[in-house]
Order: C-alpha cells, then structure tokens, then sequence
C-alpha cells in the first residue's frame, strides 16, 4: 500500500487539494455526528470521491471510537489509514499496525516529550508512519529536532477537545516552523471550501477534515468543492 505521505503528495501532484476525511461519530462540540449512517460505508464513499487517505478516531470517551471501527474500515478501502487517539505507550502502536492502519497520530500537546520520541521511532521501526500533531512552534520545533516527515498543525487546542474556535490561521502562523521537506496536515477549523484552499495557500500539503463533511447537506458535493474541483 502506498504510504500515507506519498498518497497525500501524489494527489496534491493532480492539481487537487488533498482533504482526509476524518471519520468520528462524535464531536465533543457539535455533538452525534453520523446521525444514523454507517460510518464505514461513509468511509468507503470517500475513497470513491477520491480520498487519498482516511483518518479513524478510535477514542471513545469523548469521540465515541474504537479500534474495532478502524479495523472495518482499513480493511474495507485500498487507501491509508491514519489512527487518530492519544497513543502513550507502545502495546498501542502494535494494536495499531494489527488493526490495518498505515500510519499514528502522535499528540506533542498531551504527550510529554520522551514518550513521544520512543513511540516516534518505534512507530517507524514497525511499518507505522508517525504523524506528530502540533499547536505551538515549540511543538513544531520538537517536530523539527525529531526529523518528522508527517506533521500535522492542529488549528484548534485538543487539550481542550477542540471546543475552542481556532481556525486556519493557526496554519498560516505555524506553517513557516514545520521541519523542512516534510508533509504538513493543517487539522481542525477547516468549515468550508475557502478554508481548505486556504490552508494549501498557507503552506499545508493538505486539510484533515471532520465535522464539516458530517454536517454537509450533500457529503458528496461539499467533498468535492472542499477539493477544488471534480474528483477523478
């Protein structure tokens, strides 16, 4: 399967914003979100529209996740898979590999330092693309120092479970201190399709995008307008 970076620069290469579909059934702000649909037959329609990669929320306390949900869905679609949680230890990253995901999310905000390093380099030494999530250019920096390939600037604090209204501009102040060379996911407060283009134009390689698709009137429409145009 095609690693998680390379698929996002492959499709940004089309001419096409990358947007990853965040697949959660709960947002701690906006509340039940998939409102009766099957959030893996969602997850399989965003491949048909063109997705180039997914992302599963497997936390359940507040987000409602599991990993059994991202077993599902990796083995439902040929595209990457990236497992959203606050991974600690490394028992988690072989549950993760073991569940069909292609890549981590790793949390600077709610994760000290050390542990994030060991799991970083465990992650790669076990076929798992770690992408370390940011919110301040001292996290970017760490990332820096880590030599992160995959890094993620998280507009809104998820330390608070992203109620706050943080958007992306947050990408535009942070974008400029993400290591060189790397693929950066500007994640959260991406609600419409100026949003996304924007957060290409800001310095992103792509937009991590959730509640906004959950919530569109026409998933299928907005997905499409989210990504610049008609998807192939």
């Amino acid at each position: 399967m095609t690693r998680f970076s390379d698929s996002i620069k492959n499709k940004k290469k089309s001419g096409l914003i990358p947007v990853i579909p965040d697949i959660k059934l709960i947002s701690p702000k906006e509340g039940e979100l998939t409102r009766g649909r099957d959030p893996v037959k969602t997850a399989m329609l965003f491949e048909h529209l063109g997705a180039p990669a997914l992302s599963v929320v497997t936390e359940e306390k507040h987000f409602g996740g599991s990993v059994e949900l991202l077993r599902k869905i990796a083995a439902a679609v040929d595209v990457p898979v990236l497992r959203k949680d606050f991974i600690t230890d490394e028992a988690e990253l072989y549950i993760t590999k073991e569940a069909g995901a292609a890549a981590v999310l790793l949390i600077c905000a709610t994760t000290d330092r050390e542990t994030v390093s060991r799991l970083y380099y465990k992650a790669g030494e076990i076929g798992l693309e770690p992408l370390v999530e940011t919110h301040t250019k001292d996290e970017l920096l760490f990332a820096r120092s880590l030599g992160a390939g995959l890094v993620g600037i998280n507009n809104r604090d998820i330390a608070g479970l992203e109620k706050d209204s943080g958007g992306v501009s947050h990408t535009k102040l942070l974008a400029a201190y993400a290591p060189e060379g790397a693929c950066i996911i500007s994640e959260s407060g991406i609600e419409t399709p100026a949003d996304a283009r924007a957060a290409i134009k800001y310095g992103a390689d792509a937009a991590l995008v959730g509640t906004a698709l959950w919530l569109a009137a026409d998933t299928a429409s907005f997905y499409r307008e989210m990504c610049g145009g008609e998807t192939r």
